[in-house]
């Protein structure tokens, strides 16, 4: 794997807030990685909603190939 994809698909550490709704990018678009920032809107893709029950610190999934979307299962790891 390039460098360049290496980082492309590494996951993301954000801090996430408890109660507070998230949308997480599944077209991979975009420009908000992990988050969606509404460029979905011309693909059949929908971003997944996500909340958390305690603040927390989180890695993100980017690669889109996880299990546990929205979290990152190491996947990104086997491309």
């Amino acid at each position: 794997m390039s460098q360049d994809t290496e980082k492309s698909f590494s996951p993301i550490e954000v801090q996430l807030e408890a109660g507070k709704q998230y949308y997480w990018c599944t077209c991979g678009r975009s420009q908000s990685q992990p988050f969606c920032d509404g460029s979905h809107k011309t693909t059949e893709f929908t971003p997944k909603a996500f909340s958390v029950s305690e603040n927390k610190t989180a890695w993100l999934c980017v690669c889109k190939k996880t299990s546990n979307p929205p979290f990152c299962d190491g996947t990104h790891n086997k491309l």
